[in-house]
């Protein structure tokens, strides 16, 4: 992101915004909107006025600076010191200033940081709105569960390098590779039971098993022949995280020792 609005030089190769290096465009927010870092902001200024000289800068009239205030939810504060915000405000106020000059592209790194619960799931939908209107929206986040509830392309780095650029639901599917998730408090009977079938079982927790091999009708037939108890049995659904340790686990930087138990 930071080599795309011309912060950081590259070794090789470049990086245009329509068609153009980003220090070549006249009215850049007009272009693509950006928030790299909340906290790069006066503290002194109030949110209004930090936006107002953004906005001057620009050529954008005042108007335009409450009208994202709106759009983001930070009226009420808009006329405090920036300096007072906590982070998730913080956020708020740079999403804001990147929506300025209403552009069609928008970057934003890590928007859910600071967030709390409820600002969780207002940004959710504001990504989601921002793209349903036609703009192209990247965003850089390590919040997985974040990523999968709002993202609908993905592209995976690995120390440097991209590793996957795909569809969401596609990445999903491959991972799940047509599994099974069933929940019985009789794993072990179950598991054999399966085995003897052909299928491949793995324990997964202390009630739940994954099976491979079997479509959920078979697994159902079979349990119930052999009276082994269950309580679910349905598709498995692999987690962006399982998809991301799939792909990352031969380009992880640092890996840590595995925990021990130090009661032993």
């Amino acid at each position: 992101m930071r080599v795309i609005l011309g912060l950081d030089a590259v070794d090789e190769g470049t990086a245009l915004i329509e068609g153009k290096p980003y220090h070549s465009l006249r009215h850049p927010l007009n272009h693509v909107g950006s928030l790299l870092d909340a906290a790069a902001l006066h503290p002194g200024r109030s949110g209004r006025n930090h936006l107002l000289w953004l906005a001057h800068a620009q050529g954008l009239a005042a108007r335009r600076v409450d009208q994202v205030i709106e759009q983001v939810g930070l009226t009420p504060a808009a006329r405090h010191k920036a300096g007072g915000y906590s982070l998730g405000m913080r956020q708020r106020l740079g999403i804001a200033a990147a929506l300025l000059g209403d552009p069609p592209i928008i970057m934003l790194d890590e928007p859910f940081n600071g967030m709390d619960p409820d600002g969780i799931i207002w940004m959710r939908g504001f990504l989601r709105s921002l793209a349903a209107q036609g703009r192209a929206v990247l965003v850089s986040s390590h919040l997985m569960s974040e990523v999968q509830d709002t993202a609908g392309h993905l592209v995976v780095v690995g120390r440097g390098r991209a590793i996957a650029d795909a569809d969401m639901a596609d990445l999903i599917a491959a991972a799940s590779r047509n599994r099974v998730a069933l929940r019985t408090t009789a794993g072990t009977h179950a598991m054999r039971v399966l085995a003897l079938a052909g299928a491949t079982v793995a324990a997964t927790g202390r009630d739940t098993v994954v099976v491979s091999g079997l479509p959920a009708e078979r697994i159902v037939t079979l349990l119930s022949r052999s009276a082994v108890p269950f309580s679910e049995v349905s598709a498995h659904r692999a987690t962006l995280e399982d998809v991301y340790l799939e792909l990352t686990g031969g380009a992880v930087e640092f890996r840590a020792a595995t925990p021990t138990d130090v009661s032993q």
